[in-house]
């Protein structure tokens, strides 16, 4: 797979992008300790992307709660949304979002949306990227690049749960196109490189060897856990068995996958591995967020 540099990615194929119409929104953080607790030392944004001040509900000593904030709710044809995070020597980042991300459908030129994210994690340090799911409307079409830069005995937890058009209002995705791509590297050794496709009229869409007419799928994914077997066997006895995901770990990465049809059994699914796996990776019991509650 050839990647590009993501600061400035191509637009996929079939894509449309016009540099007038160009919205761009920008959020950089970075993190580091001081004083026995992790600070945000750095927040620089343009645009409507925010964020909320820190909270520490697990201890001023313990991990900087984060909620990344996008008024807009969404983004259109023409919209650029870059999010970075940098997180020290020593600092605990978990980072998350108060609502739903939603695609919209592209306007009648077909005009693309795209959407970066880079985390990066310096030695001895750890990151949690956990925001709340991905709504695709019919006809969206964009582009959506992460990039995880990990490096010596960084730990980063993290997750992305996509739900294709919204079955609730009998609007499925049946139009549109929408390309992820995933880089996960290591002192710049690449771990995990994926391109994902979303064209509901390709026969990837529908066929048993892609797809398959799933309408939402996740993945967690986990770096730094001691014995990733015994997390592995430890999820097959706890989490639901159904064939609807599956987990296994390559190069040191635990991935969890799902590939179903509902939004809410992918969400339930990520959050109970992630309470059962974080006692293990970071020897702390799972904080959820209190605006996954609101």
């Amino acid at each position: 797979m050839i990647l590009c540099d993501i600061a400035n990615p191509p637009i996929a194929s079939g894509h449309r992008f016009d540099q007038e119409r160009h919205w761009a929104a920008s959020l950089a953080l970075r993190f580091a300790p001081r004083s026995g607790a992790t600070r945000l030392l750095h927040a620089r944004h343009q645009g409507p992307l925010r964020v909320q001040r820190p909270f520490y509900p697990e201890g001023r000593d313990q991990a900087c709660h984060l909620y990344l904030l996008h008024p807009p709710g969404g983004l259109v044809s023409g919209d650029a949304l870059t999010i970075s995070a940098h997180v020290g020597r020593g600092a605990h980042a978990l980072l998350t979002t108060p609502a739903a991300n939603k695609l919209y459908k592209a306007d009648s030129q077909g005009v693309a949306w795209t959407q970066q994210t880079r985390l990066s994690v310096e030695d001895g340090g750890t990151l949690e990227w956990l925001p709340q799911e991905t709504i695709a409307f019919d006809g969206s079409r964009g582009q959506q690049r992460t990039q995880i830069d990990l490096h010596g005995s960084a730990r980063c937890l993290g997750w992305e749960v996509m739900a294709l058009g919204r079955p609730a209002s009998d609007l499925p995705y049946v139009s549109g196109r929408i390309e992820q791509h995933f880089r996960l590297t290591l002192d710049g050794k690449p771990l995990w490189l994926e391109r994902q496709p979303l064209d509901p009229t390709h026969p990837r869409f529908t066929g048993r060897w892609g797809q398959g007419g799933a309408t939402v799928h996740a993945t967690l994914w986990a770096v730094g856990l001691a014995d990733a077997p015994a997390a592995i066997e430890a999820l097959r006895e706890v989490l639901p068995d159904n064939p609807r995901w599956a987990v296994t770990v390559r190069h040191g990465v635990l991935l969890l996958r799902y590939l179903g049809n509902s939004r809410n059994e992918a969400w339930g699914l990520c959050e109970q591995a992630w309470q059962l796996l974080r006692p293990r990776w970071i020897e702390r019991e799972a904080h959820t967020p209190r605006i996954w509650l609101t």
